[in-house]
This record gives structure tokens, C-alpha cells and sequence, in this order.
């Protein structure tokens, strides 16, 4: 062992080391903080990946549906983001500049803007911290600083981030309860669901559209003209939950009428993921401000906000961070827009995200366990319900004890998923745009034979 100062130094294991993925877990549990998350679900330990599939310290293979929660559009190891990467390496090139300009950022910038929504490629960029929570925070501030105002307006099952300014935004309760106040002056509104409606209602898109209509601009509302409003066009963590277009269009048109910011949040959507390059603009959400992350930078942290030049009011520093566009990620971030674009990787999301949906509809129109099927594209989720228990509207109620044991069930039959929604009752389905159409299938015989195993031990007395 090496020694300095009377310090021990780790050394790295040796090859063809016994050490187990239980090892590796046990390490983690008592060094970690206990706000670790995944490895609670997902007991693996992972060392190669290629394309879609990742592999354990034991060997074992997985379909990996959660793909950096989305971040890896082109999945693990893609060669144009290999070869990206190794050319910035072999240059020489500087590996954080902070914002001085370098060739590779002037690259990102240019091949991001050439892909923008038609309204925002003369408007203006801002890379934040590395996180897209970060960027949440940097739209916030921006809309308050070009306003002059401080409300803000978001919607119930929203997630936005970790920080306290971003959970204030954010729909769930639970983790916002033990932390007393966040961001002042923010207001949710309920966001309009085609299955448990907030509303009780079949037409909820119009009612919640006419929510945010008088929440902006009646003078009785209670609420004081916002900032912004901030939405995403398809709610992730809130359980795969997609805008309607006409709701989209109310509240384009009800923050121009009050002079609010609009920020659509695509962090999670944006660069194809919904079947769309922008899944705002395939609804007409048209955004003062997009947020972006995840995906555009290849899998390694990259953040950034762009907006409509009228906003640019803030003076020099006012949103900085030690990490905003940090070289690797620009050089990964471009490779994987022009790659994206190249391939037809949105349009191969809408035709692969219909195949994964259909098959899921298969299982669910033999299951009545499974309460609804959603999404857009790649991004999409499977509600599971108690079919013997259901609401004041006579809806099923939200299993997520089933979700956690199909998740389990899922990871033992080669597939990785995330659980989200109400009660984590929704299996969510994010994988890599270029998955095959025989990884899809996998995807879904391993969901009913989860199902089934699941079932199976509930009939032989296991607990629930």
C-alpha cells in the first residue's frame, strides 16, 4: 500500500478481483449519504455498457430503460461521442475555460442553434451549472430580473429539480415537507391528465387551461401577475403525463395577455425524446425561455437556457458557476446533436415509442392491473393500479407497491426501469433512441412476465 504523510492512499482493485456487486453495494451504503436512491431499487453494480445494454460486476446483461434518466440519448459508448471525446483529448484542448470562448463551444453553440425552435435562433444562450436544476434556477431569475416581478406559476406533478428554488416549482409534497419554506411566492396549478383527472372530468384540458387563463389575468384571482409560468411539455417524474396541445395553446396565450415569462422545462424531453426535436414545439407551446439539459450533452453534465433576446437584461455575472460548458461535454453535446439529427433519431423515437406502447397495451388488455398506458415517443410510462379498489370518480387506485415488485421483477428478468407518478405507481420507460426493435420486445415480455411473477407470488402468500 502507498503511504504519505502517514495517510493511506485507496489503490484500485486488482484485475480479477473476487470482489462482489454486494461488496461494492455494502462500500457504498456506509460511505454514501442515505439520500441515495437508486442503488435501493436497483441492488446492481455496473461496469461496461454499450448501446443500450449495461452489464454487472457478475457478467449479467441489461436492457437499461433508465439511460441516465434520459441523458443518453445515443446510449452508452456511441462512436461519434467516443470519437468526439478522444479529439478534444489528442488537441490539447483546455478542459474548462469557464465561459471564455473556445473553438469547441463556439461548435456547440453554432450546431445547437441550427436546430432551435425557428423563434428562439436569434435569440440567446446561457450555459448555468452542469445540472438541469441550475438552469431551472438561471430561467427564475431571468424572468424576475425582465419582469420585475416575483410570483411564480407552476404546475401539480411537476419536477424541476433538488435545489430549494427548484422543489418549490416542483408538484411532490413529501420531500418539500420536512424543509419549511423554499422559493416565496410560488402557486401550482393542476395540470390537465387523461387518466385520474384532477378534475373528475373528461374534457380537464379545458378546464385547466381555463384555470391558468384566470389565474393570469382576473383581477380577482388573488394571485399577483407572475413572472412566469413554467411547464413541461411532458411531466417525467409526475408519471409520464403529456400536455395536451390545446391546453398548451390557453397557456401560450394567457401569459402573452399578462405579459408573463413562459419557460418550458425540456430537460428531460428535448433533443427527440418525445418523437419531436423539441416536444414544445410539436404542441405549440412556443417558450419565452427553454431549459435544457440531460441530452445535450452526450451523457456528460451540460446545462444551459435560451431565450428570446427582449429578455437579455441581466448585467455581466449575474448568473455564473464554475462549471458552464465545461469542454468534454460541448465537444459530446454537438457530436450527439448532429448524430441525433443525422440518424432520424426523433423520427426513430416516434416509430420505436409506438412499437413499445402497443406491446405494453397487449400486456394491459390481459391485465387488468395495468390501468393506462402513456407517453410520446421514447418517453413512456405503464400505471399501475389495485383494480379492486377505486376512487370517488370510480378510477382504480395507484399501486405503487405493485410498480416497486414489477421493478424488482423486471431488473431479475434483464431490464432496467424507473417508477414515478402518484404513489410511484407509474413504470417509466426512457430508453435510448437507438434501441432495436428486438431490445423493445425484450422490454415488453419481460413488463408481462414481471407482471405475472409478480402475481404468482402473491397467490403462494408473499407479502405485500
Amino acid at each position: 500500500m502507498a503511504y504519505h504523510e502517514g495517510v493511506r492512499l485507496a489503490e484500485p482493485p486488482a484485475t480479477g478481483t473476487a470482489e462482489t456487486a454486494d461488496d461494492l453495494l455494502e462500500r457504498q451504503r456506509l460511505r454514501e449519504s442515505s439520500a441515495r436512491s437508486y442503488p435501493r431499487r436497483l441492488p446492481i453494480a455496473l461496469v461496461s455498457a454499450t448501446g443500450s445494454t449495461v452489464r454487472d460486476r457478475q457478467g449479467r446483461e441489461y436492457i437499461d430503460c433508465l439511460a441516465g434518466a434520459g441523458a443518453l440519448a445515443l446510449g452508452h459508448h456511441h462512436p461519434v461521442v467516443v470519437q468526439a471525446l478522444h479529439d478534444v483529448l489528442d488537441e490539447g484542448a483546455p478542459l474548462s475555460t469557464l465561459d471564455l470562448p473556445t473553438p469547441v463551444r463556439d461548435r456547440f453553440v453554432e450546431q445547437l442553434f441550427a436546430v432551435l425552435p425557428e423563434p428562439l435562433r436569434d435569440g440567446r444562450i446561457l450555459f448555468c451549472g452542469p445540472t438541469g436544476a441550475d438552469a431551472v434556477e438561471a430561467a427564475v431569475k431571468l424572468a424576475r430580473t425582465a419582469t420585475g416581478r416575483s410570483g411564480l406559476v407552476a404546475f401539480g406533478g411537476a419536477y424541476h429539480g433538488m435545489t430549494q428554488g427548484t422543489l418549490a416549482l416542483s408538484g411532490r409534497k413529501a420531500v418539500k415537507e420536512p424543509l419549511g419554506t423554499l422559493l416565496p411566492d410560488v402557486h401550482h396549478l393542476p395540470f390537465p391528465t387523461a387518466f385520474r383527472s384532477p378534475f373528475g372530468l373528461d374534457d380537464g384540458a379545458a378546464m385547466a387551461g381555463r384555470l391558468v387563463e384566470w389565474a393570469l389575468t382576473d383581477d380577482l384571482s388573488g394571485i399577483a401577475t407572475p413572472a412566469a409560468v413554467i411547464a413541461e411539455p411532458v411531466q417525467g417524474e409526475g408519471g409520464v403525463q403529456p400536455m395536451p396541445a390545446a391546453f398548451a395553446a390557453t397557456v401560450r396565450r394567457a401569459t402573452r395577455a399578462a405579459g408573463t415569462v413562459l419557460i418550458a422545462d425540456e430537460v428531460q424531453t428535448g433533443l427527440g425524446r418525445t418523437g419531436d426535436l423539441w416536444a414544445g414545439e410539436a404542441i405549440g407551446l412556443d417558450p419565452d425561455v427553454l431549459v435544457l439539459s440531460k441530452a445535450i450533452g452526450g451523457g456528460l453534465p451540460l446545462a444551459v437556457i435560451v431565450h428570446r433576446g427582449e429578455l437579455d437584461g441581466w448585467q455581466p455575472g449575474s448568473h455564473a458557476g464554475t462549471f458552464r460548458g465545461q469542454t468534454l461535454a460541448l465537444a459530446a453535446g454537438a457530436a450527439t446533436i448532429r448524430e441525433v439529427v443525422r440518424a432520424g433519431l426523433a423520427e426513430r423515437a416516434r416509430e420505436a415509442g409506438r412499437r413499445l406502447t402497443e406491446g405494453l397495451l397487449a400486456v394491459a388488455a390481459d391485465d387488468p392491473r395495468v390501468g393506462h398506458v402513456r407517453g410520446r415517443g421514447l418517453m413512456v410510462g405503464a400505471e399501475l393500479v389495485d383494480p379492486g379498489v377505486v376512487d370517488a370518480d370510480g378510477v382504480p387506485v395507484p399501486d405503487g407497491w405493485l410498480a416497486g415488485r414489477v421493478q424488482r421483477a423486471m431488473l431479475e428478468r434483464g431490464v432496467i426501469v424507473e417508477v414515478g407518478g402518484s404513489h410511484d405507481a407509474v413504470v417509466r420507460f426512457l430508453p435510448p433512441l437507438v434501441i432495436s426493435d428486438d431490445e423493445l420486445d425484450r422490454v415488453v415480455d419481460a413488463f408481462g412476465a414481471a407482471l405475472r411473477a409478480v402475481h404468482a407470488e402473491a397467490d403462494e402468500g408473499g407479502e405485500r
